[in-house]
């Protein structure tokens, strides 16, 4: 029985982050933090660069607060330097709250939700749930601004049926996503000793104008109790909120665990767990004081769980604009392509004890053993030959080693962002780290794997373009 010490610092600091990061906002307002205390500038898509960006300089920008790009140049910098990209995505399998969430049944308060990505639903019954997302706000002046929210107690809760009403649930259960699924925020308090009838419990759903409401309506459009509880949290009035996104999240927090805390148990590590060690990477290495080398770079991408078209996903134009702006014309834009490299960051599978006939019998990853690299005949997975040469190049630099995974003939297999940003024309590689119970509201991966992704990335930075120059290929 392999015994392993006590947990390593690295596996800490991602447990306070994705503690801190219940939805993509937040996650990228702390991975902003992050790099503004490693000196990094921030700069906007709006303004021109001409004068901000400098070689030997770090910056980073944001796209709607949902999405982050961060780069160092090097002091030697010039049009035509590639880009060496750490790409990966920060949401997660949740549940959103509609634009009209009231809902009251049975003397409950009730919360309409919609399901975001393919989530293990049923890990979602019988857990103690907040809300979390951006709001607009009115200020003082008359602007409006999108505040971060974020509710730390249990506010709500799905609970299951009692075994008692439903005798077969142990061998057969399923539940409908849309009737069954409806949070529970609180009792109806004037209903309490009061008998309702059927039309009291439908008020809502045949309220006039079929939700056709004006702009201002969404004071209309959600249980006052709701808009209170943000309001407060806020520390304004309920009347100055004009609009929000929210999600909901499960307030346990992410822990180590296991017999010598060789485990991390914990919500959304697919995939914050590549983005905060893409963060943490490129933080520490000082790229800027390098004479010569790529542009170091990472992306942090939102809506990968739902196939990245949106503004703020891997299939807007995030990296190319970037790299048009740092190579604007034809001849370096090309050059810049050929001399980058992608390292496409997203969690794997590990082997399941209880279901090892679902892997390959020679790809099976095993949690704290390695980076996987993840290889698909059909380009599920941008891996190939060349790019998973250069990544076990650069794990042996650090004293690390891989893991291969492939997914059976007889099973279909997922995608990543590197599939879709290697259509650029950028050499791509899939990798990551092995974890259990993808996609449910609780996830279990590595606590040493933490390290082994953050030395991936650094050796990336630190060593890509050196490596580069030793490789003949075309």
């Amino acid at each position: 029985m392999m015994l392993y010490p006590s947990s390593p610092e690295a596996a800490t600091r991602f447990i306070k982050f994705v503690n801190a990061s219940p939805t993509p906002f937040h996650a990228v307002h702390n991975a902003a933090l992050r790099l503004e205390k490693a000196g990094f500038q921030k700069i906007r898509e709006k303004d021109s660069w001409e004068n901000e960006v400098q070689p030997g300089g770090k910056y980073f920008f944001t796209r709607n607060q949902s999405a982050l790009i961060a780069f160092t140049l090097p002091q030697k910098w010039k049009q035509g330097t590639g880009l060496s990209v750490v790409a990966t995505h920060v949401d997660s399998p949740n549940l959103k709250v509609r634009p009209i969430s009231k809902r009251s049944k049975s003397a409950y308060l009730q919360v309409g939700v919609e399901t975001y990505g393919g989530g293990i639903w049923h890990s979602w019954l019988d857990r103690d749930l907040s809300i979390a997302g951006r709001v607009v706000t009115a200020d003082k002046a008359g602007g409006f601004t999108s505040k971060l929210v974020k509710l730390d107690r249990p506010i709500l809760r799905i609970p299951t049926l009692a075994i008692h009403l439903d005798r077969n649930v142990n061998e057969s259960f399923k539940f409908n996503q849309e009737t069954e699924f409806i949070p529970i925020l609180g009792l109806i308090e004037d209903q309490f000793n009061a008998k309702l009838s059927d039309s009291d419990d439908e008020k809502d759903e045949k309220a006039p104008n079929n939700g056709a409401k004006v702009a201002s309506s969404i004071q209309d459009n959600h249980h006052p109790a709701l808009l209170s509880l943000l309001a407060g949290e806020l520390s304004i009035a309920p009347e100055e909120i004009h609009d929000f996104e929210l999600s909901l999240y499960d307030t346990q927090p992410a822990c180590l665990g296991g017999l010598n805390n060789e485990f991390i148990f914990s919500p959304r590590m697919d995939n914050l767990v590549s983005s905060f060690c893409a963060v943490e990477a490129i933080a520490d290495v000082v790229q800027a004081t390098s004479v010569e080398g790529n542009v170091n770079c990472i992306a942090l991408f939102n809506h990968e769980e739902i196939g990245s078209v949106s503004t703020s996903g891997a299939e807007s134009n995030l990296i190319p604009s970037l790299l048009n702006r740092l190579s604007p014309t034809p001849s370096a834009l090309a050059q810049s392509i050929a001399n980058s490299f992608l390292i496409s960051a997203d969690m794997g599978h590990a082997l399941h004890p209880n279901y090892s006939s679902k892997h390959e019998e020679k790809h099976k990853p095993i949690m704290n053993r390695g980076i996987i690299i993840k290889t698909n005949a059909k380009q599920r997975y941008a891996s190939d030959a060349i790019s998973t040469f250069i990544v076990k190049q650069l794990v042996e630099r650090k004293g690390g080693r891989v893991q291969e995974f492939e997914v059976r003939n007889d099973m279909a297999c997922g995608s990543t962002v590197g599939p879709m940003l290697s259509k650029i024309g950028i050499r791509t590689v899939d990798v990551g780290n092995a974890m259990l119970s993808m996609h449910s509201i609780r996830e279990t991966a590595g606590s040493h794997d933490i390290q082994n992704a953050i030395d991936l990335f650094s050796s990336f930075f630190e060593g890509f373009s050196a490596l580069d120059r030793e490789l003949s290929v075309d």
